[in-house]
């Protein structure tokens, strides 16, 4: 059977939209039925413009760097773990390498017609999201050492194979975060916010002293009686400053689809209270100096997600049904919490804290990825499709 191909002409009000220009490379997939129109991805955008030199140049620099140090040190042997092995300068150099390529390449992004991500952040944002995906670097690059660590227990290297697996590991770090910082977005973004509080979280309950914590409740993890205690309250400031980094992003992309509102603006300050009282609950721990503090930006935490759910049927435009019903259920699950904890006592006050948090949390991402389907939402005019023989 003949193949048969399909021309597309795409309206000029869309092209404008797209920044379309002649040789603009672009293709066409079919995802769940639907035909996308994708710009040239990211990860081969790497490999042009001379832009995969970045990545291997400062691994060379650096693996040489670190070959000089050892013979500086007289270091003939390395050991895969430990406190002064090739893991900790694999972690410290792929942070260091990782974190400045990204700020680099996202700071270069700016300029890309296609990227409308670092085109609507704020200069004051910009410190929050590169040091939440160096925060992630650092939490894959420690798993990865520790499983390595594990795999080949009691292996050591010379400096110069030492040397060499720098490089190699360098070149693969360069060149995802470079990937990232052309291909983040909301969603991008929205899946770091999830990274970083669930791995903060984890991660002070995991190195917490106190083994029996969860007998008092989640907050405890960010006391002075808790050995994680700084790592707990820093994840949830860092959340909070990533949280309102996407809500200043998402509301002043939506401004061009829909002009400022009454239920607009109040939206986006219910959103920006949550995220800073989120904030405050790392700023002012459930230590017996600011017990009360605590107590009252956790309970205006809880105040501002109620509000959200109660009014979000009038502040977000198009809402669908299936959300608000989502919406309703969530709300009705969080006062079925609350009477199971206070009124019959079933829940014990750390179950209630994790159950409120996940359905909250959970919630408000979901809230988030509505206001962003609103904002792809463009242009919408007919295609037409002609079958050529």
């Amino acid at each position: 059977m003949k193949s048969k191909d399909f021309n597309l002409k795409i309206p000029a009000d869309i092209g404008e939209q797209l920044k379309l220009e002649d040789g603009t490379p672009v293709k066409l997939v079919v995802k769940r039925d639907r035909l996308v129109v994708e710009f040239a991805e990211s990860w081969r955008r790497i490999f042009q413009n001379k832009i995969m030199w970045w990545p291997v140049i400062m691994a060379l620099v650096v693996s040489i760097g670190y070959y000089i140090f050892c013979r500086w040190q007289n270091l003939r042997h390395l050991k895969l773990s430990g406190d002064e092995s090739l893991a900790t300068a694999l972690i410290v150099t792929g942070v260091v390498m990782g974190t400045l390529l990204f700020t680099i390449f996202f700071i270069r992004d700016r300029n890309n017609p296609q990227n409308r991500f670092t085109k609507n952040i704020y200069w004051r944002n910009f410190p929050v999201i590169v040091l939440s995906f160096a925060l992630i670097l650092a939490l894959v690059l420690v798993g990865s050492m520790w499983l390595l660590g594990v795999l080949f227990n009691g292996a050591s290297f010379d400096r110069i194979t030492s040397s060499i697996i720098i490089f190699v590991f360098g070149v693969f770090i360069n060149l995802a975060m470079i990937y990232f910082a052309q291909a983040v977005d909301a969603g991008v973004l929205s899946t770091v916010l999830t990274l970083v509080i669930i791995s903060g979280v984890v991660i002070s309950m995991a190195v917490n002293n106190e083994r029996y914590w969860w007998q008092h409740n989640l907050s405890f993890l960010g006391t002075r009686n808790a050995s994680s205690g700084w790592q707990f309250n820093a994840t949830l400031i860092l959340s909070a400053l990533l949280m309102i980094a996407l809500i200043d992003y998402l509301f002043v992309c939506l401004q061009e689809n829909y002009p400022v509102s009454l239920r607009l603006t109040l939206l986006r300050v219910l959103l920006t209270l949550t995220a800073l009282n989120l904030g405050l609950v790392g700023v002012f721990p459930n230590n017996v100096s600011s017990h009360m503090l605590h107590d009252q930006v956790a309970s205006f935490l809880i105040y501002c997600v109620i509000a959200l759910i109660i009014g979000v049927r009038w502040l977000l435009p198009q809402i669908t049904k299936e959300f608000l019903y989502l919406s309703y259920g969530v709300g009705v699950a969080l006062v079925v919490a609350e009477v199971m904890f206070r009124g019959i006592g079933y829940f014990s006050l750390t179950a209630f804290e994790m159950i409120a948090f996940v359905m909250a949390f959970g919630w408000l991402l979901m809230l988030l990825d509505r206001i962003e389907s609103l904002i792809n939402v463009g242009t919408e005019s007919e295609i037409l499709a002609n079958l050529e023989d």
